[in-house]
């Protein structure tokens, strides 16, 4: 009786595994789907396969992209150089009072150490893959550029990594856009 009871037992486990084996194929394999495969190749970038009106479109993005970058960046160099133009006139004026002369310092300091900060956070930014950035930093906080195609959770947070190595402020006062 033993003999036939551990058959039993045998035949009901092979049994339940046959049926699990089957309701497991009808689930996976249901129509509509498609199966992936594990190690199947797949591209990330499908400029190759696009037409010839679609690449002429993602050139024209980032070439508007490009010249926003640039348009940004004269801006900011012309205020940085009428800041430093204005405590040049303070500190070449015989009747400039002292005060005036360590509030024009105290800024060209300021200035310079900004410019030192933000030309660090973009060269950053740019080495951990990005095409191009732009940085402003303020009273309120860092603001931070890159080209909105570019642009995903992870890279935020790469880039307020990179921001808080360089500058002290806190993860609240750092606004990243996309352009």
């Amino acid at each position: 009786m033993k003999f036939q009871k551990k058959y039993v037992i045998a035949a009901a486990l092979i049994l339940a595994l046959g049926a699990a084996v089957y309701v497991n194929w009808q689930f996976t394999s249901s129509p509509g789907t498609s199966v992936k495969e594990l190690g199947a190749a797949s591209y990330v970038n499908a400029t190759a396969a696009a037409t010839k009106d679609e690449a002429k479109q993602t050139a024209a993005v980032s070439q508007e992209q490009q010249s926003f970058f640039a348009a940004e960046r004269t801006k900011r160099q012309s205020t940085q150089d009428k800041v430093l133009d204005e405590a040049k006139e303070i500190f070449n004026l015989d009747s400039a009072e002292e005060s005036e002369i360590s509030e024009a310092q105290k800024n060209v300091e300021k200035l310079l150490k900004s410019f030192t900060i933000q030309d660090s956070i973009e060269s950053i930014i740019k080495a951990k893959g990005f095409s191009d950035c732009l940085c402003t930093i303020s009273d309120e906080g860092v603001s931070i550029i890159v080209p909105d195609s570019e642009l995903n959770d992870t890279s935020v947070l790469v880039i307020d990594d990179a921001v808080v190595s360089h500058y002290d402020v806190s993860y609240d006062n750092i606004s990243v856009i996309g352009a």
